[in-house]
């Protein structure tokens, strides 16, 4: 285990529910879906160069293939981060992201390793990394941050180097891992089934440039540079074809299944006649699923009382690791959950959202939006 840094308070930026909510992907507005494509490295860095290849080129040609075949068989808007070889740093990549309102975020990598032998693309989602392995290739991804310019003040408090602030980064994404991991795994079915690639699964790790996305977020591994026969692979036109066309069906087929699973909601529906249908199917499905009001994660313990929570009353607290979540609030009705979310947003709670429990363990809150669970 790592020791915390006391210095360091996680500042959760959550959004509410209403994200979950906020395309309803009708028959008008299916081209509104907005993919980001990231080519890694790029200008004076050069990613990794294991056997002669240059990551930031393959990474290049890949994400602009991926995009022409995204642009030719879908109506899924694709915007790239760049288009030439020039550095751009991470946190404008994810600001690009940001600024285009994306649903997706995809960024596309080489890896390379010590040993020849190690193959295979694997996909990865920002999360606590679990073993050397994961440590080790976030690390090396995130290392391009000593070639910007002020990066002490551009990731101040942030050590690629440092475990523990790898670790932290987990928190910026809660919100959106469970749809990162469902894009990862749409892509990494997409290697195997329809190029037969080693299937390496998908795996989370502390990758900077996925810390500051505000969206299901991906960084796709294309394989290693340091395996002679699959680093002439990836930089042959034909695997950087075969690879874009995969990664891209990857990302429409994850899009369409997101649409089908909007769609099974009645079209039209406005937010309160969703709140009442999902009352109904609890009633009906699971009697045992409760509503709390997130409205705080620290490091640090707070003491249970109404000064150290703008007067709100009915707080729990939870501690997953070594963050500490409180809750505000309990209640099997939906719509009294909204109503509690407002009031600790009133009171200065700005990032508060719902959570759902059931049977006193919590539960993706997409499960109670869709009816099919």
């Amino acid at each position: 285990m790592f020791k915390t840094n006391k210095k360091i308070i996680f500042t959760v930026f959550f959004i509410t529910l209403s994200f979950i909510l906020k395309r309803s992907f009708s028959q008008e507005n299916l081209s509104e879906f907005v993919v980001v494509l990231d080519a890694g490295h790029g200008g004076h860095d050069s990613g990794n160069t294991g056997n002669g290849y240059l990551e930031k080129k393959i990474a290049l040609q890949t994400a602009i293939q991926i995009g022409q075949y995204i642009k030719n068989n879908s109506n899924i808007k694709v915007i790239y981060t760049r288009k030439k070889d020039r550095f751009i740093s991470l946190n404008e990549r994810a600001g690009i992201a940001n600024r285009s309102d994306a649903d997706l975020f995809i960024s596309i990598h080489c890896d390379a390793f010590t040993s020849s032998k190690v193959y295979g693309a694997g996909t990865f989602v920002l999360g606590l990394h679990r073993n050397a392995d994961n440590l080790r290739i976030a690390q090396k991804e995130n290392s391009v941050i000593f070639l910007e310019e002020n990066y002490q003040s551009n990731y101040e408090g942030f050590d690629p180097n440092n475990p523990e602030s790898v670790i932290s980064l987990v928190l910026m994404q809660e919100t959106y891992l469970d749809q990162s991991i469902e894009a990862a795994n749409t892509i990494q079915r997409s290697f195997v089934t329809n190029l037969g690639r080693k299937d390496r699964t998908v795996k989370q790790a502390g990758f900077q440039v996925l810390r500051e996305t505000y969206m299901p977020s991906v960084l796709v591994e294309l394989g290693f540079l340091t395996n002679k026969k699959e680093g002439a692979y990836l930089n042959s036109k034909k695997g950087q074809k075969e690879m874009s066309e995969t990664i891209a069906k990857g990302i429409i087929n994850y899009r369409n299944k997101l649409v089908r699973s909007v769609f099974k909601e009645k079209a039209g529906l406005v937010e309160m006649g969703q709140s009442r249908k999902i009352n109904n199917d609890l009633n009906k499905k699971r009697s045992d699923v409760t509503f709390k009001i997130q409205i705080l994660a620290s490091s640090k313990s707070k003491v249970i009382r109404k000064s150290n929570f703008k007067g709100l009353k009915n707080i729990t607290k939870t501690k997953e690791g070594k963050i500490h979540k409180y809750y505000y609030g309990n209640t099997k009705n939906y719509d009294e959950a909204r109503n509690l979310k407002n009031k600790a947003k009133k009171v200065g709670f700005k990032d508060s959202f719902i959570v759902a429990f059931e049977n006193g363990i919590k539960i993706n809150i997409s499960e109670v939006i869709n009816p099919n669970y």
